[in-house]
């Protein structure tokens, strides 16, 4: 090629440097790459992948010092989001993308809670009847969460606020990678120490995150030792949107941690009301009752004075004078002071009748102030149907 043309000559070397140099002035230090891994290996301690998408593909590796600290190790046809930086090796011209951080991706996440969720339904670890109800007034519960965190200081708030009789045990617990074993461990722990503790319920609680950040709680191992949890379990983990296997297993699932502890716990100034008009409602049934005892007492303090003996014996007195008023009223003599008069024949008995007399009989006619004797001249019976 003719040195006039007027392009650049390079060597090889000098073109791969060129290269390099241009890739590390032009691209982002780091960036985020969704993708698929692909034929992940391990070589010598370093992670070697293929990310790809419907497109396109490229080499990845992650070094040994770092696979260590990745909270998600990668299998085949995981979806990722990686934070990484391109090295490229200008000896041979080969570019890759160096991990630094890699998580699944939301639709990785998403397919392994539906795998959990087919897994577990027809066992009936999400239905409703299985589920415990919740203490009214806990003594203590035991609070699994990240130590320390914002989610965490606004539950205690509200929880002083809210019930402070309640005991909280606030027991750490990791958040955040693969930490599902050592989550399971820790609640296995506490399930152990409830009946020493007094505990009542358990709260299971993580505040804010991505979904990605919350498929540690789509496990099955936690979901199953959830279900066997003898004690109530709440869960207050993401945020009001975010659901996990968790959730649907736990006894009672809350919108978020500081929300779990309000379904938890009951509010003391409501308490503090309802007992007021309970104490209102209790003053009005006894003050009725008094009432009705006084009453009682009245009726029965009249009848036993009319039982007494002096007010039983001015009864007996004014009817016995009832009587006597009755009898003089009937007597013969009040008939005679009226004009009446009473005949008697010769042995005494009363004339009722002019068939009991003939004349030149002798009878005794007695009169209200006396009695005069008399004798029959005539007997003149009335004319009959007189």
């Amino acid at each position: 090629m003719s040195a006039e043309s007027g392009l650049p000559r390079y060597g090889v070397a000098e073109l791969n440097q060129a290269i390099g140099t241009l890739l590390e002035r032009g691209f982002a230090p780091r960036f985020l790459l969704d993708a698929t891994v692909s034929r992940p290996q391990l070589k010598k301690g370093h992670l070697w992948l293929t990310l790809v998408d419907d497109q396109a593909s490229i080499s990845a590796v992650v070094w040994a010092s770092q696979l260590a600290k990745l909270s998600h190790r990668p299998a085949e046809g995981d979806g990722v989001v990686v934070v990484g930086r391109l090295n490229f090796w200008a000896a041979r011209a080969n570019l890759c993308v160096q991990v630094l951080d890699l998580r699944p991706s939301l639709s990785a996440v998403l397919r392994r809670f539906e795998q959990v969720r087919q897994a577990l339904e027809p066992e009936g670890l999400f239905a409703p009847e299985r589920k415990q109800p919740l203490p009214q007034m806990p003594a203590a519960i035991a609070l699994l969460t990240s130590v320390p965190s914002s989610a965490l200081a606004d539950m205690l708030r509200t929880a002083a606020e809210r019930w402070p009789s309640t005991r909280i045990h606030v027991v750490p617990i990791p958040v955040q990678g693969a930490v599902e074993a050592q989550i399971c461990q820790v609640l296995t722990s506490v399930i152990l120490q409830a009946e020493g503790l007094s505990l009542e319920a358990v709260v299971l609680a993580r505040g804010g995150g991505s979904r990605e950040d919350l498929a540690v709680f789509d496990g099955e191992e936690l979901a199953r030792l959830i279900a066997a949890c003898p004690l109530p379990v709440v869960t207050g983990l993401g945020h009001e949107d975010d659901t996990t296997i968790a959730d649907l297993v736990a006894d009672y699932r809350a919108a978020t941690p500081t929300a779990a502890i309000v379904a938890l716990l009951p509010e003391r100034s409501s308490i503090g009301l309802a007992l007021g008009q309970i104490r209102a409602h209790l003053g009005q049934l006894v003050a009725l009752r008094l009432q009705a005892e006084r009453q009682c007492q009245r009726g029965r303090l009249e009848q036993l004075d009319r039982c007494h003996p002096s007010r039983l014996l001015q009864e007996r007195r004014r009817e016995l004078g009832h009587r006597l008023e009755l009898l003089g009223a009937l007597s013969p003599q009040r008939l005679l002071e009226r004009g009446f008069a009473l005949v008697r024949g010769e042995s005494g008995q009363l004339v009722r009748s002019v068939g009991q007399l003939h004349a030149g009989d002798s009878l005794q006619v007695e009169l209200a102030d006396g009695s005069i004797g008399a004798q029959v001249t005539a007997v003149r019976p009335s004319p009959p149907g007189s």
